[in-house]
């Protein structure tokens, strides 16, 4: 057996020491010169203990919020965009999707639910418990670890609010941020009443699926307002707060369920709700909104088009967009925009499937090498590997990856405005034909640029009326050669290839005669002048004075286009085309109020017989008139284009509201519709005949003017069919035309008496 260890003092010290006093003071006076010795390091350790004690506590308080700061807390709050009619079309937020809302019109359930489960002395406490708070520190600084939060509501804001949690945060952070934590809780409590706190909170915490706050997230999970919550759908948001994504109710029902039972048992323990009340919220059925995730929006590429508008006025304004709370109220009608894309919709499901029994890649090798070496480039796999040349070789002979590109590149784009004529709101967008999925892509409406064909005519024959040449007026319909400015010539012919005879300028318009516009811009106007009204008109792509203008070799955008003829239906009033009306801040002071620019730029009489001129293109019983009248049959005026191998096709029209303009096609001008199936008549005014459709059949969107009015300076009148001049008793064939007042023909100089009878003859009606 091992001996014991020897005892530090044996008994006979121990005796020695409590029975003689001079040994027992000896030992004393030992030991006094032990701390005598060595008490400059006990002096320094406890100095030095002080000293770190007060950095510490320093810095502390250097990270805590400033006094300004306490009372003046500014949340990241999402901007809204809303439609003219009240919907929210989208939110603009950095991280935090958040909207904020007053203590009032939280329900009172919501409250009760949050206090019930998350302190249940709110009502008592100033901001901590200082007993749970350093219960649970020790706790924390025994395990090394935060193993306890004992977070007040009130402590709970200070961290969302003032940021103190980082993330991967060490013990000792950890421990800073919870005194931090602390300090800004007693100060809050100061500062606010409890009312406020709640409302701070609610508006503050984190509710999942990128929303921060109660109104967010009452229209994220049950797409309402936060006023409209029932007892049932409050108490699962304030379930929700203790784990966002593992309680998502849509994701994991069973948790979301089994935690909202757990608050509905802390509301009846604490008693703030009956057991019987409990139990029927437990059987009553929740109905959340059908997408889990956030929805892209009704009108991405409006909303996108907003975005940005507003990056530009940030900059003006010194405002954030995505954290200031911003309300910004739009021009666009939510109702007409969903027309728009159900229109859109269909009208693209018809096309394609008639364009994809006709194409084909076979001839198209060059055009499709090259689109399958820039889509390769854009790939990862291209970018991200070191040989690229490799890389693309393999793409490019991937049977996979050429027909996903064919299938990309042979779909059918489309590019929709809707704007009203009198004040330049756009009223409905639709950038491209993947509305559902856009993602910061193309806007066929506002970002391209192309021909506009035949639609462009209307301002070549505005500048021949405007001059003082009747519709009635005749041009040769005749061939001709056009000598262009680079030594070229240039032989332009009709689209029917016929030729012959004459035309009047109604009839050269409503048949699309390209010979007659030519010679029109030839003979009866400048080249110079056409340039001029269609910027006046609206048109800012730049424009070559060449006389091929007048066929719509200029490229312009869709919005250019149906702006420019707003003029015609706003009775020669230009409007520029806007989309924000104001702009407010997050307490409602106006930012930016916008009012529409107006210049007159035409005349009513002008603008008035123009419109009467494209209502016949309407009216025909042939070509895109009878396809738009498939559809449509209120008042109504436009003109389509086509261009070159079919590869645009454009449909702009107005009715005395609304102004409609698209245009179909392809991003890559390679491929084309290469058929008759791509005129303007059959690829885009089917189009705007089922937009206008719906929009009319709706009894919410008021039509106030069913008809265009005739201005006075404008009288119709009956001329000889013949001479195109004004009746005598003695014409035999008669037809109507309108004319402008300062501008009236003579009177028939052929039909003067009864003899002249024999001589007189129709030519064209």
């Amino acid at each position: 057996m091992a001996d014991k260890k020897r005892p530090k003092y044996s008994s006979e010290e121990m005796k020695k020491y409590f029975g003689d006093p001079k040994y027992r003071e000896a030992l004393l006076q030992k030991s006094k010169g032990f701390f005598k010795k060595y008490r400059r390091y006990f002096f320094g350790a406890f100095a030095l203990f002080l000293v770190l004690m007060v950095a510490y506590y320093n810095y502390i308080v250097s990270g805590l919020p400033s006094l300004e700061e306490l009372e003046n807390p500014k949340p990241e709050l999402a901007t809204k965009v809303y439609s003219v009619d009240g919907e929210i079309l989208a939110t603009f937020y950095s991280t935090k999707n958040r909207s904020y809302v007053s203590y009032n019109q939280i329900p009172q359930s919501v409250i009760d639910a949050l206090i019930s489960t998350e302190d249940k002395n709110f009502y008592q406490h100033w901001g901590v418990t200082p007993w749970r708070f350093l219960r649970a520190m020790v706790k924390n600084i025994l395990a090394l670890r935060l193993k306890e939060g004992a977070s007040t509501i009130t402590q709970q804001l200070a961290r969302n609010l003032y940021g103190f949690q980082q993330a991967d945060e060490n013990a000792f952070e950890k421990a800073t941020r919870k005194f931090r934590e602390f300090f800004t809780s007693v100060q809050i409590e100061k500062n606010f009443t409890k009312k406020e706190i709640l409302e701070m909170y609610l508006n503050e915490i984190y509710f999942g699926r990128s929303v921060y706050g109660i109104s967010a997230a009452a229209d994220i999970y049950f797409g309402k307002q936060v006023e409209a919550l029932t007892l049932g759908e409050s108490v699962m948001l304030v379930a929700i707060l203790n784990g966002p994504a593992y309680y998502d109710p849509q994701k994991h029902p069973e948790r979301a369920i089994g935690r909202r039972n757990l608050v509905l048992a802390l509301m009846v323990q604490e008693g703030r709700l009956s057991p019987e009340r409990a139990e029927e919220i437990k059987a009553e059925p929740l109905t959340y909104t059908s997408n889990i995730e956030a929805p892209l929006g009704l009108a991405p590429h409006f909303v996108e088009y907003i975005r940005q508008q507003m990056r530009d006025k940030a900059e003006k304004y010194g405002f954030n967009i995505y954290k200031e709370g911003l309300s910004i109220y739009t021009t666009l009608d939510s109702r007409m925009q969903r027309y728009a894309n159900r229109a859109v919709e269909e009208h693209l499901a018809e096309k394609q499937a008639q364009f994809n029994k006709i194409w084909s890649w076979d001839n198209k090798h060059a055009a499709l090498d090259k689109i399958l070496e820039r889509a390769a480039k854009q790939t990862d796999l291209y970018r991200q590997h070191a040989n690229k040349d490799s890389v693309l070789s393999s793409l490019k002979n991937d049977p996979r990856f050429i027909d996903s590109i064919k299938q990309i590149w042979q779909s059918i784009e489309v590019g929709f405005v809707a704007i009203d004529p009198k004040t330049g709101g756009i009223r409905a967008m639709v950038g491209g034909r993947n509305f559902r999925t856009f993602r910061y892509g193309l806007n066929h409406v506002t970002q391209i640029r192309r021909q506009p064909g035949s639609s462009f005519k209307p301002f070549v024959y505005t500048v021949a009326i405007d001059n003082g040449y009747p519709p009635s007026y005749e041009m040769l319909n005749q061939p001709i050669t056009v000598m262009m400015a680079d030594g070229t010539e240039w032989r332009p012919g009709n689209f029917e290839g016929d030729v012959g005879g004459k035309s009047t300028l109604r009839n050269a318009l409503t048949r699309s005669l390209n010979l007659v516009t030519v010679r029109v811009i030839m003979d009866l106007v400048t080249k110079e002048q056409v340039v001029d009204y269609a910027q006046r008109m609206g048109i800012k792509s730049p424009i070559p004075a060449y006389e091929s203008i007048a066929l719509g070799t200029a490229q312009v955008t869709p919005l250019e286009m149906t702006s420019a003829f707003s003029t015609f239906a706003n009775e020669g009033v230009f409007v520029e085309p806007n989309s924000i009306l104001k702009i407010e801040d997050k307490d409602g002071n106006v930012i930016e109020e916008n009012f529409p620019e107006k210049k007159e730029v035409l005349s009513k009489e002008t603008a008035y017989i123009m419109t009467n001129m494209m209502e016949d293109v309407i009216n025909s019983p042939f070509g895109s008139g009878a396809r738009v009248r498939n559809y449509f049959h209120y008042p109504a005026a436009g003109k389509t284009g086509t261009t070159q191998e079919y590869a645009d096709a454009w449909f702009v029209g107005f009715t005395p509201q609304l102004a409609a303009g698209m245009w179909v096609g392809f991003d890559d001008q390679a491929v084309t519709f290469n058929s008759a199936d791509g005129q303007g008549g059959r690829a885009a005014a089917p189009l705007f005949g089922r937009f206008m459709k719906y929009v009319y059949e709706d009894k919410t969107i008021p039509v106030t003017q069913p008809y265009f009015r005739i201005p006075n300076g404008v009288e119709r009148d009956t001329i000889c069919a013949e001479t195109k001049k004004l009746v005598t008793e003695f014409c035999p064939v008669r037809v109507t035309e309108i004319f402008n007042s300062k501008y009236l023909p003579a009177q028939c100089d052929v039909h003067r008496s009864a003899d002249s009878l024999d001589t007189g003859s129709s030519t064209e009606f």
